[in-house]
């Protein structure tokens, strides 16, 4: 409906601007504001759009707000085009306008879906380079090498995911970055303990499990803790593996090796995509950050150190920030002077850069201040193209059900191969009792698949059916449940739909045409035609809870339409017209789960 919506706001805006230049006082027009302030309707009685300017112009024209609304809708009624859209508007309360969808307009758009296999979500208009789609840089998931993912990685992965999928779709190319945490201090500290306790780790392939590194980081830290020695062994290993010394750097690569399969079994059950792209990758350019800010007269020397102070609001008063540390005064360099130089690579034309337009971080909230500096330096320093967007995506916390931070019952942090594992268990538990029930006897195949697809889709779906921007907590009990907003309320939805539409048989609309009498089936038809909207909606808000809450809106309006109107047993021409609106249904679900990352079932 995002084209009748813009047209229809079009004509509004026309209507509008007729209002204002027939005023008899013209010395105000110039600053009135013709926004005609639509929106879809509140209510289903009040029809499709609402239109709340009058109240707005109320002041400046010295008139009710009513009268301002019947002079709009006037010059609406003058305009055949409005007329073919809509049925005549009507005026409500103080001075709302309601506008309501001709039902011949919503069968055409109906009719433009069947044939889209897109469901009318259009490609993005906006260009940049040789008037192609602008380019999408996102950055995330992001774990560290040589420790394992955890549940804290698990928001940043399956968010991320589902915004590059929906970006994908709408037309932008889009590089997925996944920026691991693989350089620094804690390197020098690795290498030190392997060539002490397993020195023939840095002469065979597969010497170590990332379940070894991890006992191996534990063992480094507390060594790095409380031996001086060590401690310093550690810090000139550092020197070496900066200078490319080849111990160092063979034993360098092969924990990121490691690690890195480790990682992509995960990211195989996720099915995520990711291009790695480590903290190594830019090294050589952390030099010419500090140049650059230099060149600007950003750079402050503090402490010995080199620092950008920014200037921050609180309470309405600016006060200084907390200064971005860009160089220490050892000469070393640390997150923020990494995160500057891969913002300005990220953002420098191709091939100097990635020539991205829009960057795109998915990090947990508490990196907020650290962006927003980061971003604010990147400005400073000319880095950021007009029209080019730096934008923090931050999430909360995953919580127990207890409302505390998510752990296993010895306190430590869970793992994401476990929590996974976990959830493709109670799955399956769940689907054999269900098939015992239904006195359904299904080989071990089906079982498997059916449980690992459940498993996986409620992990995601009870993550990004939450606003990102709070803490959830965490219930297998409550995302497997089968009622409710959850991935298996939806899967069972779409096998279920599919069903009915697979029962109708092969049908051809064009003979016949559409042909729709209930409310249940406009109000369904209606609910169809949001889809593109909604999508657009979250490339902008980068919300996909957004998505998920219509998903489950169009199943429970398919639920009340089918429970309500007779399908299989209707006359022809209404079957044939019913089943097209099942297809569809089940079409915008698998689609827009697809959107999340969520693989779908023919059977469950």
């Amino acid at each position: 409906m995002l084209s009748l919506t813009r047209l229809i706001e079009k004509k509004l805006q026309e209507a509008l601007e007729k209002v204002v230049k027939g005023q008899s006082d013209q010395s105000f027009v110039s600053e009135i504001n013709c926004n005609p302030q639509l929106s879809p309707a509140s209510k289903p009685e009040y029809g499709d759009f609402q239109a709340n300017c009058a109240l707005s112009l109320a002041k400046p024209f010295k008139q009710s707000p009513r009268q301002i609304a019947i002079n709009i809708v006037d010059q609406l009624h003058k305009d055949d085009t409005f007329l073919k859209l809509c049925k005549p508007a009507q005026i409500a309360g103080p001075g709302f306008i309601n506008l309501t969808l001709r039902e011949s307009c919503l069968i055409k758009e109906l009719n433009d879906r069947f044939i889209d296999a897109r469901l009318g979500v259009p490609v993005t208009e906006k260009t940049c380079l040789a008037d192609s789609p602008c380019q999408v840089v996102i950055d995330f998931s992001s774990p560290n090498i040589a420790k394992e993912m955890h549940v804290g990685h698990l928001r940043s992965t399956i968010i991320g995911d589902s915004l590059a999928r929906v970006l994908e779709f709408r037309g932008y190319p889009v590089l997925r970055l996944n920026h691991v945490g693989d350089w620094g201090t804690q390197f020098g500290m690795l290498i030190t303990h392997l060539k002490d306790v397993a020195p023939l780790a840095l002469q065979q392939q597969d010497a170590l499990e990332l379940g070894d590194l991890v006992a191996f980081y534990r063992e480094a830290k507390k060594r790095f803790d409380t031996d001086q020695l060590f401690q310093q062994a550690s810090r000139e290993e550092v020197v070496k593996l900066q200078r490319g010394e080849e111990p160092s750097k063979r034993a360098w690569t092969m924990l990121c090796e490691q690690s890195r399969k480790e990682f992509q079994k995960i990211y195989d059950r996720l099915d995520i995509r990711l291009i790695e792209r480590g903290e190594s990758f830019y090294n050589s350019y952390l030099q010419e950050v500090v140049h650059d800010l230099d060149s600007y007269g950003l750079l402050v020397i503090d402490d010995g150190a080199r620092c950008v102070f920014l200037k921050g609001h609180k309470n309405g008063e600016e006060h200084t920030a907390p200064p971005v540390i860009v160089q220490k005064r050892d000469g070393g360099f640390n997150y923020s002077t990494t995160d500057l130089a891969a913002v300005r690579y990220r953002l420098a034309p191709i091939p100097q850069g990635d020539g991205a337009h829009r960057v795109i971080y998915v990090t947990d909230a508490g990196q907020t201040s650290h962006f927003a500096g980061v971003f604010e330096v990147a400005k400073l320093a000319n880095w950021v193209p007009e029209g080019a967007r730096l934008e923090h995506v931050p999430f909360g916390l995953v919580q127990g059900e207890d409302g505390k931070k998510l752990k296993t019952r010895s306190g430590e942090t869970v793992r994401l191969c476990d929590l996974l594992d976990e959830a493709v268990e109670r799955a399956e538990s769940d689907l054999r009792k269900r098939l015992i029930d239904e006195g359904r006897n299904e080989d071990e195949n089906f079982i498997q698949h059916v449980a690992t697809t459940v498993g996986i889709a409620a992990v995601k779906y009870a993550d990004l059916s939450q606003n990102r921007n709070t803490n959830y907590q965490f219930s297998f009990d409550r995302m497997l449940a089968l009622q409710g907003n959850t991935a298996p309320y939806l899967l069972y939805a779409l096998v279920r739909i599919s069903g009915i539409y697979r029962k109708g048989g092969e049908h051809d609309l064009s003979s016949e045409g559409l042909h729709f009498t209930e409310p249940q089936e406009w109000a369904l038809i209606r609910e169809l035609l949001k889809f593109d909207e909604v999508i657009v909606l979250v490339e902008e808000e980068l919300l996909p809870n957004r998505l998920c809450n219509y998903l489950f809106e169009l199943s429970q309006i398919f639920n009340r339409f089918y429970d309500q109107v007779p399908v299989l047993k209707a006359p022809k021409k209404s079957r044939m017209s019913r089943l097209a609106l099942c297809r569809l249904t089940a079409e915008t679900l698998r689609i827009g789960m697809g959107l999340l990352g969520i693989s779908t079932l023919e059977r469950m």
